[in-house]
């Protein structure tokens, strides 16, 4: 089977590129944190290595198969690994649901936004996507803002959609599509 090249985006100030075995111990790291664990519906709380290396093989082996695309989030100036954000593609409907999560340092500096902003623009480019969705929990507001300052508009209110540490939240999903993206 032919290996697909995956893409690698540079932006201002960040560096978009594939995961690797690398990056294991900083995923460990920032996304072993509770604050960011409990932010996201899928991120274990206590996240250990194992989990990292297997995420990392299921984002290599998902963007070869066509479901996805998963993107290391480094900051271009030192090259320091610090957060992920991804595509899952559901290529039979042309759209795909963003998410992401970026390590409790680099909070509020509008990197998160600059991130979502090149994975939008490579969905709906690159991928001939015709929707991009992504959604929140409640509480986080930092996502919201991120979700805002790309023009995604709010669609949905899933009530109890996700359980989380035995809890049920409720998710807010944004979208954008092609038209309102181009428009």
């Amino acid at each position: 089977m032919t290996q697909v090249e995956h893409p690698r985006l540079e932006i201002t100030r960040l560096v978009l590129r594939q995961l690797t075995a690398a990056d294991a111990p900083h995923i460990v790291t920032l996304a072993g944190d509770r604050a960011v664990a409990s932010n996201t519906s899928n991120i274990p709380h206590p996240y250990h290595p194992a989990d990292a290396r297997w995420w990392v093989e299921l984002s290599a082996a998902a963007y070869q198969a066509g479901e996805g695309v998963t993107f290391a989030i480094e900051l271009k100036s030192t090259g320091d690994f610090i957060g992920a954000i991804s595509l899952t593609v559901q290529r039979r409907f042309d759209r795909a649901e963003a998410g992401y999560w970026l390590g409790v340092p680099y909070w509020n500096q509008g990197l998160m936004s600059e991130a979502l902003a090149a994975v939008l623009r490579f969905g709906f480019a690159e991928l001939g996507l015709n929707k991009i969705l992504a959604t929140h929990f409640r509480h986080n507001l930092g996502s919201v803002a991120v979700m805002q300052k790309n023009g995604m508009v709010k669609e949905a209110e899933l009530v109890q959609h996700v359980k989380r540490d035995g809890h049920y939240h409720d998710l807010i999903q944004y979208r954008l599509t092609r038209h309102e993206y181009a428009g």
